[in-house]
């Protein structure tokens, strides 16, 4: 009797101890990021608001949000960059997590005026990078083939360019992610503006990057 009070006190320590060890590691893996993974994003080099030279190794092992903007735009980028701003606060002094906001008119956003445009709109993540610097031919490829998200020419009611009112969600292996649709479909971009048309997009990207810290 006494052998098998022993023999089932052993069983019941090793299904404790395991429980124990396995337990944490099954609730991590249904907590890690169920979202669908595109391309990696491309090399870049560009300089930043404090005239520091950023690239793509600055941002390795980071989770980032990306967008493309100008200083001067009269009419989405400061609705973007409020809802940006969101974000920042949201995840200010992780050091694994980063914005990289690059100009389309690097010829009228020097480093002086994005310091200035920072200043003034509340832009203080220390893993925030206001892009510039290199002609904008090569900020249209990063933005068109890169990322797929339009940057050109524009009419002058918007400044005399245009480009897209989204952000792309990028992993610490710098790969591009989204979460799906209601129908499966992996919506590949956040829409920073008309929440009330396609629900509350950035409250969900919130979301997906603190599940991708996780990763």
């Amino acid at each position: 009797m006494k052998k098998q009070n022993y023999s089932y006190i052993g069983i019941s320590l090793i299904v404790l101890l395991f429980g124990i060890y396995a337990v944490p590691k099954i609730v991590a893996h249904f907590q890690t990021a169920n979202l669908h993974k595109f391309n990696k994003v491309p090399d870049f080099e560009f300089i930043n608001q404090d005239r520091e030279t950023i690239t793509n190794k600055n941002y390795e092992g980071k989770v980032y949000v990306v967008e493309f903007f100008f200083a001067t735009c009269p009419t989405i980028c400061p609705l973007m960059n409020a809802q940006m701003v969101e974000i920042q606060n949201e995840f200010m002094g992780n050091p694994n997590f980063g914005i990289a906001s690059f100009s389309i008119t690097p010829e009228i956003d020097t480093p002086h005026q994005l310091k200035e445009y920072a200043k003034n709109n509340g832009i203080n993540h220390k893993n925030w990078h206001l892009l510039t610097g290199k002609p904008d031919d090569v900020v249209y490829d990063l933005s068109n083939e890169g990322f797929k998200l339009y940057a050109g020419k524009g009419e002058a009611s918007h400044g005399g360019f245009e480009h897209s009112g989204l952000f792309a969600l990028v992993d610490k292996d710098g790969y591009i992610r989204s979460r799906y649709d209601e129908h499966g479909n992996p919506i590949m971009y956040y829409r920073a503006l008309d929440e009330h048309n396609f629900g509350n997009q950035v409250q969900e990207l919130k979301e997906d990057i603190k599940l991708l810290l996780k990763e």
